[in-house]
């Protein structure tokens, strides 16, 4: 699976930029190698472009979470099962962050190394308020991407083996700040 994957990266980045907006478009809906990796290797060959690049990785990527999300709604479980054997069992428990986190786990699965496609598809199974999902979407892969590219910029190629660490990093303190935020909240509604 492994040598497959790096074929189809060597594919991907043979068509530059549209190679990019292809893969992250349908690693969204679809078992693709994360674009992260053509990613990186874009900007590190064009740092002045890596803001682009994150932009139309963002763009395209949103824009497969919505297939992805058209997917789960009209194809439903069935759709989900065919496309992903091995998670079958994984959906109940994708389903209770969805009723305890909602758009918060699909932020969470867009921006971290968290299969995003299950839950752009899940999204639509479960009915997620679709400006929510596409807020949630946007935002987090967004946030990946640019994160990745800006990390990049600034420090080339001495850090492209602890992106995934930073990544890791982001999504704690992210977590951490909503936990927060959440028991706040709570705190202050049962006054």
């Amino acid at each position: 699976m492994h040598d497959l994957f790096i074929a189809m990266n060597g594919w991907f980045e043979q068509w530059g930029l549209l190679g990019l907006a292809i893969n992250s478009c349908v690693e969204s809906f679809f078992l693709l190698p994360p674009p992260d990796i053509l990613l990186i290797t874009m900007d590190l060959k064009n740092p002045q472009l890596a803001l682009w690049y994150a932009f139309v990785c963002t763009l395209s990527s949103a824009i497969g979470g919505v297939i992805g999300y058209g997917i789960g709604l009209f194809g439903g479980r069935p759709a989900f099962n065919l496309l992903f054997k091995k998670y079958h069992k994984q959906f109940e428990n994708v389903e209770k962050l969805y009723d305890k986190y909602g758009m918060l786990a699909v932020f969470i699965s867009a921006f971290t190394p968290i299969p995003y496609k299950i839950f752009t598809i899940a999204s639509g199974i479960l009915k997620m308020n679709f400006l929510q999902f596409f807020l949630a979407s946007f935002v987090g892969r967004g946030a990946r991407f640019f994160l990745v590219s800006l990390v990049l910029m600034f420090f080339g190629e001495a850090i492209k083996q602890y992106i995934e660490l930073v990544i890791l990093a982001v999504t704690v303190i992210i977590i951490i700040f909503f936990v927060l935020l959440y028991k706040h909240r709570k705190a202050f509604t049962s006054k």
